[in-house]
């Protein structure tokens, strides 16, 4: 390329990024995602390394942010708040060390200090004498904001500060000063819970105000409000991070000022840590980056940063970034696409799920062409239209579903998308029960679309676990006539499938052998086989073991069913209303005559008693282990799994994509682990310690006594 032309791309990159600076810092409306900012901002970098002579003094890459909005007092920060370099793999992190210890000293002595990155938006606060007196967000990293107002309507934010006390020592490697400062500012991120961000969008949805599109642009609006009484109302919270200017009082780590701000009365993320090995950051940022989902907030990565504050001064500043500390960015979970086109899918149980259809884009690594839109009024509510440039997140790095629109980007032919009035599987108009966001084909009997989902989950392996039939055979047997029920493939005989493409005689063995062999399933096993509604793995194994045998079963009452620990009325109620539909018991009885197994519950050996009197609830999708799988560990413990979340429920295991149960557990104060945490529960008594206790990793218990190399807050 020219060194003109060069020069136009870069003054081209550098609008770009001055432009989507003004829509994310003050406007509070990005169009493009993180990792498309993030691809903008490292090309600009990257070709002014190469060409030092192209560099420029307004250049974003010498900026920190944006100037601050003309709505709010300016305030002048008596010292720079930094951005920070970015590692987005280990071979960059491992770089950054490197060159940490060519300038430190290859045989520096160096502790590191590991910090989630919030997604929030930055702030400073000024407490004089112990009293807050002044808050401003980062603004240009020079300039900020006044929202002095607004802060004090942040509950968790102390308007004084608390007294140190000898009694507030919680580590004996830690030299933390016991008196107040003169003057003191506190750096920190304003965030806002997923939960309290879902209820929040939930609030303005109804009352038919702007919704946001994720927690960060919520919590930036919120506390950037003209009216302190709208932020009062909104669920803001604070984490500290740093000091700025301080006097009356010595620092001289960052560890040490983590443990002095949480004394003066600052929430510090717990999660934060204290590290002498770099091969543990490496480790604790991956195991740390594998929990994300089961946080209560949004984090795009971690920060690490030089413990020592003498260290950090003799690395210095480049340009805005310090040298002695680098975000180490997780892989985007965001993207912006085209939205090509909006089709539904029918459940097993008549459910009508809008999917949309979209122009392949990268995400975490995998590409994505589909995307749940979940329900009608969830398009309704975001005015989603086929044709517009929407943002795709993919929850847990699984499942990716459409957050909203990029409305600005819109050019005026998008369309908006007409909910179906009739199933498009069979033509029968769609009924809602009142109060529910679903809308449903209520011909249960005949539809076949419900009947190919309802096979698919009937041999299933979490079910009847068939193996040699999946979707495509369901709906082929289900298209040719040759089932009209579940217990239909108990009549399949090798004659039916002779001339099906595909199907040769081994095929047919052996898939008549998996079916055979289906008949002996335990119990549990066939009642989630069944699709009763709300009746997953765990209440089904609840179920098993009660009664036994399905005859008895068929006659439990309601009221005899609520009374069973984790069933409750909602799942009571549904269980009696299948068991009075004559077309199930038709199928009950044609599964009897072909020899499946009614009963049993099944066996699960007892190797401790550490979890007894403990109560679990498991949600979403473990990465190394099946729920069922998770159920078994803790009853093998002597604790109980239940479905339903309540103010009785000890603990909640959760995983990728673990819905509204998670939310609610937040809500109660619910004690939230993580696959690895479960398996730490009960961990001492896998490893034979059969006296020893468990505790959850951010239990109180655990407060205060660690070394250094590996403290854990527990605030």
């Amino acid at each position: 390329m020219e060194i003109t032309d060069l020069a136009q791309h870069i003054a081209f990159l550098r609008d770009q990024i001055r432009e989507h600076d003004y829509r994310y810092y003050v406007l509070d409306d990005p169009i493009v995602s993180d990792a498309e900012y993030d691809a903008l901002m490292g090309e600009l970098r990257n070709l002014e390394a190469l060409h030092p002579e192209l560099v420029t003094l307004d250049s974003p890459t010498q900026r920190v942010g944006i100037a601050p909005s003309d709505h709010f007092a300016k305030v002048q920060h008596p010292q720079p708040m930094l951005s920070l370099g970015n590692a987005f793999d280990e071979g960059e992190l491992n770089v950054w060390r490197e060159r940490v210890l060519t300038l430190l000293g290859a045989q520096a002595q160096i502790a590191y200090v590991v910090e989630p990155k919030i997604d929030g938006l930055a702030i400073a606060l000024t407490y004089e004498y112990g009293r807050f007196v002044r808050g401003a967000t980062r603004g240009d990293g020079e300039t900020g904001e006044d929202v002095t107002a607004n802060l004090r309507t942040v509950k968790e934010l102390p308007l004084t500060l608390r007294i140190p006390s000898s009694d507030d020592q919680v580590n004996t490697f830690i030299d933390v000063p016991m008196q107040l400062p003169d003057s003191i500012e506190v750096r920190g991120e304003i965030y806002m819970r997923s939960a309290d961000f879902e209820a929040l969008n939930k609030r303005l949805a109804a009352s038919g105000e702007k919704i946001f599109a994720n927690a960060r642009n919520a919590a930036a609006g919120s506390l950037r409000q003209k009216d302190p009484m709208i932020t009062n109302d909104r669920p803001l919270r604070f984490f500290a991070y740093a000091v700025g200017l301080l006097n009356g009082v010595s620092l001289d780590a960052q560890w040490q000022t983590l443990h002095y701000l949480r004394i003066l009365g600052f929430p510090v993320n717990r999660d934060a840590r204290c590290f002498t090995d770099f091969a543990e950051v490496v480790t604790y940022c991956r195991e740390w980056m594998a929990q994300r989902e089961t946080l209560q907030y949004e984090a795009d990565g971690v920060v690490i940063k030089i413990d020592a504050f003498a260290q950090q001064n003799e690395l210095g500043v480049v340009g805005r970034d310090p040298r002695w500390a680098i975000a180490f960015k997780f892989p985007a979970r965001e993207a912006i696409t085209r939205l090509l086109n909006i089709s539904v899918n029918v459940g097993r149980t008549g459910v009508i799920t809008p999917a949309a259809e979209l122009e392949p884009i990268n995400l975490s690594g995998v590409t994505v062409r589909n995307a749940s839109l979940h329900n009608a009024d969830y398009i309704a509510e975001r005015d989603i239209r086929i044709g517009d440039y929407v943002t795709v997140k993919r929850a847990g790095d699984v499942i990716p579903y459409v957050i909203g629109p990029v409305v600005v980007r819109r050019s005026g032919d998008e369309q908006p998308f007409q909910f179906p009035a009739q199933c498009p599987a069979c033509g029968t108009p769609l009924e809602r029960v009142e109060g529910e966001a679903a809308w449903r084909c209520p011909n249960f009997g005949i539809c076949p679309a419900q009947l190919v989902r309802r096979v698919e989950h009937f041999v299933s392996r979490i079910a009847l676990d068939i193996v040699g039939i999946g979707e495509k055979q369901a709906d082929l047997f289900v298209s040719k006539g040759l089932i009209n029920d579940v217990a239909d493939l108990y009549t399949l005989q090798a004659e039916d499938l002779a001339d099906m493409e595909g199907f040769g005689p081994k095929r047919i063995a052996n898939l008549l052998d998996a079916i055979e062999q289906s008949k002996q399933r335990p119990l549990d096993r066939l009642l989630v086989g069944l699709g009763i509604r709300y009746v997953g793995s765990v209440a089904a194994a609840t179920l098993a073991g009660v009664f036994e045998s399905l005859d008895r079963l068929l006659e439990a009452s309601q009221a005899e069913l609520e009374n069973i620990d984790g069933i409750g009325q909602v799942v009571a109620a549904s269980i009696v209303d299948y068991f009075q539909h004559h077309e199930n018991r038709v199928i009950i009885e044609k599964l009897r005559a072909a020899g499946v197994n009614f009963s049993g519950a099944p066996f699960v050996e007892r190797h401790s008693a550490i979890l007894d009197g403990k109560t679990f609830v498991l949600t979403g999708t473990l990465p190394n282990m099946t729920r069922e799988q998770a159920a078994a560990l803790i009853k093998a413990h002597g604790g109980k799994v239940t479905e339903s979340v309540t103010k009785k429920t000890g603990y909640v295991v959760a995983g990728a994509n673990p819905g509204s149960k998670l939310a609610k557990a937040q809500s109660l104060g619910i004690t939230i682990l993580d696959e690895l945490g479960l398996q730490e529960l009960v961990g001492a008594v896998e490893n034979g310690e059969q006296g020893a206790t468990a505790e959850p990793a951010d239990s109180a218990a655990n407060d205060g006594d660690d070394d250094i190399g590996q403290l854990r807050f527990n605030l």
